[in-house]
């Protein structure tokens, strides 16, 4: 019954930064988890993974972003980051953070069967 809510989005020119928190209502659920990630969906196009961390730290991201973006977790303050540079018009989409506080959870962008998820932030870049 975790409830999460992502903020820091907005609009931008190609080739500026934005840095995207996710935040829970249930205190330490974030620095509990054992999955994390963020995915994006853009206008008639299906949701797709965008970077993911493990309670270990390791990071994985979608090939479109490498580079470019970085996911991190501070635990002390029950936080996750995606820190976006070089923006281009691509990224433009809603973007959706999502936690998974069991162990069983698969590591890596090829999950998607999160039990949280937050109902998203606007991220639009300008041309």
């Amino acid at each position: 019954q975790v409830r999460l809510m992502e903020s820091g989005g907005g609009s931008v020119e190609a080739g500026g930064s934005l840095k995207l928190s996710c935040t829970s209502s249930k205190d330490a659920a974030t620095a509990n988890a054992y999955c994390l990630g963020w995915f994006r969906q853009a206008p008639g196009k299906e949701r797709e993974a965008v970077a993911s961390i493990d309670r270990d730290g390791v990071t994985d991201y979608a090939d479109s972003v490498k580079g470019r973006f970085t996911i991190s977790l501070d635990r002390a303050k029950n936080t996750m980051y995606l820190q976006m540079n070089s923006l281009t018009p691509e990224d433009t989409a809603t973007y959706y953070c999502a936690q998974d506080g069991r162990p069983w959870c698969q590591r890596g962008i090829g999950y998607s069967d999160y039990n949280y998820w937050g109902q998203g932030i606007q991220v639009t870049v300008s041309s």
